[in-house]
This record gives C-alpha cells, sequence and structure tokens, in this order.
C-alpha cells in the first residue's frame, strides 16, 4: 500500500506531530536567559510570554470544539504544523527585525501556540479514528512521542549550543522549524478517517450534561497537574538538591522526568493487553502519591531525585488513558469530547505547578514544602476512577433492567 492508503502512516505523522508539540513547548524555556541577557528583555516580559502560550493553547482547546469538524481533520493538521514552523521561524528573524525584540517573540509565540493547541486537540481524535486494533496501546505509544521529543529537544539543543555557542540559537530555532514543515506535506498526503464520520458526534451541551463525561475531565485535570505539578519544578529541584549546575540540572530534573515518562508510556503499550487500563492507572496513581512524598521528606538529595523519577514514571499512562477510557465510555463524543478533555488537562497543567509554587511561597520558598500539595491530585485521580466504575455500574444496571 501506498502512502495515501496505509494508516501507518498516519501513525508516523502524528507521532511527528507529538514532536513537534515537544518543540514549541520546549525550545523557547531553554532561551529565557538568552532572550534577558542578549536580547535585553525584562524576565517580567518574559512572564507574559509564558503565560500567552499557554492562555492561546487554552483558548484554541475552547473553540477548536466547535470548528474542527467544519473543515476537517486535515485542512486543520496542515495549519497546525505550518504555523508552528512560522512561529520557530519568527524566533529567529522577528525580534531582529521589529523595533522591539519582545514585540518579535510575543508574535512568534502566539503563532506556534496556535499550532500547538491545533496538534494537542487534533492527533489523538486521529489515531483513535484509525482502523487499527489495540486502540489503548496505540494512544499510549502516541503520548509516549512527546516526552521522546522533549528529551532530544534538551539533548540536541545543549549539544549545539556547546558546539556553535548559544549567540547561534536563531540557526537552531530555524533548524527545529523544518520538523513541522515537512509534517505538514507528510500530513497533507496520509489517509485520514474522522471520528465524527465515523461515530457521530455528541453535542458540546450534550457532553457537559454527562456524569460521566465530567469524571473523565477531572481525570483530565488531575492527569495534568499530577504531571506538571513535578515536571515544571523538576530542575530547579535537581539544582538546589544535588547542587550541580543548570545544565546538569535540566539533564537529571526535567529530562530525566520526560525519559521516565516516556517508558512508562512505551511499556504500557508493550503490555497493554494483559494491564487493564483502569487498574493500571490505579496503581501509577499510588506509586505517584510515594514519588511525591519520597521528593518532599526523604533526608537524602539522591532519594528526593529518585521520588521526582518515580512521579515521572508514574504519570505516564494518566494522559493517553483518559483519553482512551473516554472514548471507550463516550464513544460518540467526537472531536469536541477530545478539545474539550485537552482544555481540561491543560487547566490541570496550570494548577498542578501553580498549586506547588503557591503553597511553597507561602512557607517561605521552601520547594519541598510545596510537593506535598500536589499530593491532593493523584488522591483525586484515584476518586475519579472509584465514580468511573460506579457510573458503569449504573449505566449496565439500567440497561439489563430495560
Amino acid at each position: 500500500m501506498g502512502i495515501r492508503t496505509d494508516y501507518r502512516h498516519t501513525l508516523y505523522a502524528s507521532y511527528l506531530g507529538y514532536v513537534t508539540q515537544a518543540i514549541v513547548n520546549s525550545f523557547a524555556p531553554l532561551l529565557f536567559l538568552t532572550f534577558q541577557r542578549r536580547l535585553g528583555v525584562p524576565l517580567a516580559q518574559i512572564t507574559v510570554l509564558v503565560t500567552v502560550n499557554f492562555a492561546v493553547q487554552l483558548v484554541v482547546d475552547a473553540l477548536s470544539a466547535h470548528f474542527v469538524d467544519r473543515l476537517g481533520y486535515r485542512f486543520w493538521a496542515v495549519t497546525a504544523h505550518i504555523l508552528a514552523a512560522a512561529g520557530l521561524v519568527g524566533l529567529a528573524v522577528l525580534p531582529a527585525l521589529l523595533p522591539s525584540p519582545f514585540m518579535g517573540l510575543l508574535i512568534s509565540v502566539v503563532l506556534y501556540a496556535v499550532g500547538g493547541g491545533l496538534t494537542e486537540v487534533l492527533i489523538s481524535p486521529i489515531v483513535e479514528a484509525c482502523p487499527t486494533t489495540g486502540k489503548e496501546a496505540a494512544m499510549s505509544l502516541l503520548h509516549s512521542f512527546y516526552c521522546w521529543g522533549h528529551v532530544f529537544v534538551v539533548l540536541a539543543t545543549t549539544a549545539f549550543f556547546a558546539v556553535f555557542g548559544v549567540e547561534r540559537w536563531p540557526v537552531m530555532a530555524l533548524l527545529w522549524a523544518v520538523l513541522p514543515l515537512a509534517n505538514a506535506v507528510y500530513f497533507s498526503r496520509v489517509p485520514i478517517n474522522s471520528l465524527t464520520e465515523q461515530r457521530g458526534g455528541t453535542p458540546v451541551r450534550g457532553l457537559l450534561t454527562s456524569r460521566l463525561f465530567w469524571v473523565f475531565a477531572l481525570l483530565m485535570v488531575c492527569a495534568g497537574a499530577s504531571e506538571q505539578g513535578m515536571s515544571q519544578w523538576a530542575s530547579a529541584f535537581a539544582e538546589a538538591g544535588l547542587n550541580v549546575s543548570k545544565t546538569v540540572g535540566d539533564l537529571a530534573g526535567p529530562c530525566l522526568f520526560a525519559a521516565l515518562m516516556g517508558l512508562s508510556r512505551l511499556l504500557y503499550a508493550r503490555f497493554s493487553d494483559r494491564l487493564p487500563l483502569g487498574r493500571t492507572m490505579a496503581a501509577c496513581a499510588g506509586l505517584c502519591i510515594l514519588g511525591y512524598g519520597l521528593a518532599a521528606f526523604a533526608p537524602s538529595p539522591f532519594v528526593s531525585l529518585l521520588g521526582c523519577a518515580t512521579v515521572g514514571f508514574s504519570v505516564g499512562v494518566f494522559w493517553p488513558g483518559t483519553f482512551s477510557l473516554a472514548a471507550a465510555g463516550c464513544p460518540a463524543g467526537g472531536t469536541a469530547m477530545f478539545a474539550l478533555l485537552a482544555l481540561a488537562g491543560d487547566l490541570g497543567c496550570a494548577s498542578g505547578p501553580a498549586t506547588v509554587g503557591f503553597v511553597a511561597d507561602a512557607s517561605g520558598g521552601a520547594l519541598r514544602a510545596g510537593l506535598p500539595a500536589a499530593v491532593g491530585f493523584p488522591v483525586m485521580l484515584l476518586l475519579g476512577l472509584w465514580l468511573r466504575v460506579r457510573l458503569k455500574a449504573q449505566r449496565t444496571a439500567a440497561r439489563e433492567q430495560a
């Protein structure tokens, strides 16, 4: 079979889509100090860039439930990658072209944030709609590519700067833009099905009145918060706990976290036929609680870092697992469901690190003091899994009585 009929190419393009997502989310943060020192962008404006990136992706998540199906998955998948590439090219050229470097950075961030938001909404339903077996394994493998992409971006960018110097960062931005451009062409050629065409689509209002959907939304909030509550602070945690340089801290903290999260998703993809998803997520929630406890209370810095790594491994199955549970539990949810779940996940990604940061700040700036507050998220995830089983049992009983 050729590229236009073989759905393996659809999966490959989707994997690269999540690598693109990793690039747009991971590359710019490696340059924040460079923006401050070489472009004269103050820390307050850099904070605005982070906020705008997150806010734009949230808006795209919310709006895409209404417009994605009108023009189809292919159009928006190609558009998402073109916008991601445009944002990366903008990072390289706009700060030097515009009177204000900050405005150049801001325009670039908005461009790739729209692309990233669309990618997050589209890729999972595209894979779910492929006529393949083992959906849970496919979803877990798909999301592992975001982790491997994150690790690859950190390692490749760090190596590039070590060889050519950090002042060559615009060249690196242009090099990273090649991948989304190539994948835009790839997505224009691969076969793509639509969930809405296959199963119909539940209106947004119908989803919002479904108790089961709100359980899945709770799981997504907890998945994002459990993950980012540790991930966003992993570098600072490693630097402070191990007293190492920024580069070593990035490798020992977020890079190790992402690698173990990817390994977790890869392992579940391999053994999903033997591991019931709901029970696996519940076990991982318990492991996540243990990891946060080790990170917060272990007397040894290395054991604390082991706790950080444990959290990375345990949260790997949460996000793709919730998508799989929702696709099975609400089969007519369609694109709108995936968009709203992505919105819930992003809300969790914001609330997790914010909770840790606020509690740490109230405790005198001690990061360890903030980590126990994040334990509430895997606990609530366990509650959500229990509610899902209860609602499922109620549905089965109602059908038997009818």
